[in-house]
């Protein structure tokens, strides 16, 4: 993660509403591509700079901190 630019993790969103979540992150590094998804959903485990997964539960809740992935 070393050679990515910008905030590269967001801990302070936990409990945060996912897309509301979703919002600051692409608003506070402009790099990144913030993606909501269901806790639990399937994901491709490749690293990219510019991915940022924002795992919520059921209420749509942020449940682990955001960061690039």
């Amino acid at each position: 993660m070393a050679s990515c630019e910008g905030k590269r993790v967001w801990p302070e969103l936990i409990g945060y509403d996912g897309e509301v979540a979703a919002a600051r992150i692409e608003r506070e590094n402009p790099l990144v591509n913030a993606i909501v998804l269901l806790e639990g959903t399937p994901v491709t485990r490749d690293f990219r700079c510019d991915r940022v997964w924002v795992w919520v539960d059921r209420e749509g809740k942020v449940v682990r901190a955001p960061q690039i992935t």
